[in-house]
Formats: C-alpha cells, structure tokens, sequence
C-alpha cells in the first residue's frame, strides 16, 4: 500500500492515462501477490469502452478487476472522504455517486458516459452492497442507463474465490459485521486463495430496457460465478466456474487482456 500512495503521489502527475492504466494494473497485482491470492481469468468480453456489471464480495474485488482489466469505478460519496483510501480511489478515476439525489445522478451519468467515450472501462456493483458470495442480491438497474443511452457494451462480470481444494472461500467476504480488519485476517489466515474473473458476452443494445438488461446481467454472473439462478434459493454449488488454468505465480492471468486493451 505504501508503494502504490508513492506511485500515485509522485508519478500519476506525470503519467498520461495509458502509463496510468498499466501502473494500476501493475500495483493490483502486486498487492495480490502480497496477499497470495492467485488471479484466473476469462477476459474474452473486455473491450475498451464498455460498463463492467459485477457483483461485490469484498474490497477485494477492486484488486482483482484493476489487475485484469484496469477501469474507473462507481462508488458512493462517502468513499471519498475515508483516510487514504479515498485519496488513493480519487485519484484513480473513480466517479463517487451521491444517493439521493436526481440531479446528482444525472451529471454522474454524463460523466460516466464521457469515460466510455474514451475507450476507458467503467466498473459498477449494482447490488450496491457486498455478500458473502454465496448468492447475488437485486441489481439496481439505474447504474446500467448511462452505458445503454451511450451506445456502449455491457458486460457481465463474475467474481467469486476459491480455496485450493476446489472449495468456495468465505475469506475474502467483507458484509455485515465484518471489520477491514477482521477481513484482512481471514485473508491472511489462508496459505493461498484463487479468485475467478469471468466476463460474459456483451449486453445491451440501442433502446434496451434497462431492467432487462440488468436481469439478464445478474442471470450470466450467477453462471459465472458458478451460483444458483437467481430465482432460487442461495446455496454453495460444488463446481468452480470453468476458467483457463494457471501455472504461474499469483496473480498470473492465464488469459491476458487483448492487447488494444492493455494499451488503452
């Protein structure tokens, strides 16, 4: 964490958004590394400009998404006044939404809609809150309409972690009454945990509904995230979702970004 405040104090001011991109990626995966949870991922879906809708397990999931597919994210106001976290998350492109407000809304959606306009990746939990990644929550819907009333892509993202063995891991859950710290702990506690990023095909079309395709997002992440259909009950399947394996070290992406991407 101290490198990534020295990277980001003393180098983003003279980096473009390109070097930036890839020093993010480069210090996700590092911190992961720290971590020794081991990144497998399916990328085929990224493309630059598009929404990633993904569902949200820990604080986690920023690490692991930014090491794979570097993007702006959507989180709440409040994010921005934490201790060093929200300076790190300010200067990293993240757009903060303040709930409540309709007119607030609407200038987050101009701007979610210009950095898409960029070729840039935009990431968004539309459950809102985090689980323990066992099942998924509603989908708010209204964080999908920027990408629809842009033209852009929509793409499912499943995030979901696994311990060695083949088991769902419960580690890196950070809902309800579970502190950073307590969260931390667990995540320490194991030897090794293997995170999953699946991306789906892309959704979304001119005058797309924007529920159904916030249902039809929250049905491909279930799938790839290897949970129930969200009509039924929460449950722990078995079976990890298909990803290519890894040989390499933690946090080697056997599936590498498309190159266009890398260099977006």
């Amino acid at each position: 964490m101290a490198l990534g405040i020295a990277m980001v104090a003393c180098v983003y001011p003279l980096s473009g958004d390109r070097l930036r991109q890839r020093l993010r990626r480069w210090w996700s995966r590092r911190v992961l590394d720290a971590l020794a949870v081991e990144v497998e991922a399916d990328l085929r879906h990224g493309r630059p400009g598009s929404m990633l809708v993904a569902n949200h397990i820990s604080w986690l999931d920023i690490f692991v998404i930014n090491a794979s597919l570097p993007a702006a994210f959507v989180s709440k106001e409040e994010v921005r006044h934490w201790p060093v976290a929200g300076w790190l998350a300010t200067r990293n492109d993240t757009i903060f939404l303040k709930r409540g407000s309709r007119g607030h809304a609407r200038l987050i959606n101009q701007e979610i809609a210009a950095v898409l306009a960029r070729d840039k990746l935009v990431a968004v939990f539309p459950e809102g809150t985090t689980t323990d990644g066992t099942h998924l929550l509603h989908f708010h819907a209204a964080l999908i309409q920027p990408a629809l009333a842009a033209g852009r892509p929509v793409v499912p993202t499943a995030l979901s972690y696994w311990e060695p063995d083949g088991e769902r891991s419960l580690a890196p859950r950070y809902n309800g009454d579970i502190s950073l710290g307590e969260c931390l702990q667990n995540i320490l506690s194991r030897k090794r945990l293997v995170a999953r990023l699946v991306t789906a095909p892309p959704l979304g079309r001119d005058g797309a509904d924007r529920r159904v395709v916030a249902a039809a997002a929250r049905e491909a992440i279930s799938r790839g995230a290897a949970l129930p259909p969200p009509s039924t009950p929460p449950g722990r399947p078995a079976d990890p979702p298909d990803a290519a394996p890894s040989d390499a070290p933690p946090t080697g992406n056997p599936s590498p970004a498309p190159e266009d991407l890398a260099r977006a």
